[in-house]
């Protein structure tokens, strides 16, 4: 099976949240949905009035399925106000 890169879109509940610790634990749901450790790149972007959303990419196998579990896990945050899974394409090379 072919390798996937997904993007997840976290929103904070709030501007204090420390997106840092918000992060590490996205991080422990994915790579326990995973198996594995993955490579991920993170990105934060600003949204509006010092809020900011957490966009984590991450490489999984195609055969694990939808990533939208994934989401839904991180979603359940109590740091959390909205997890979706923004975009997958199929990894080259």
């Amino acid at each position: 099976m072919a390798r996937a890169v997904a993007t997840l879109k976290i929103m904070p509940s709030s501007p204090d949240v420390d997106l840092n610790k918000l992060e590490a634990k996205a991080k422990e749901i994915i790579f326990r949905f995973l198996g594995e450790k993955s490579e991920t790149k993170i990105n934060i972007e600003p949204v509006a009035f010092g809020l900011k959303a957490l966009i984590i990419f991450f490489v999984m196998e195609e055969s694990l399925g939808s990533p939208d579990p994934i989401a839904e896990k991180v979603a359940n945050l109590k740091e959390v106000n909205s997890a979706e899974i923004t975009d997958v394409r199929r990894a080259i090379g």
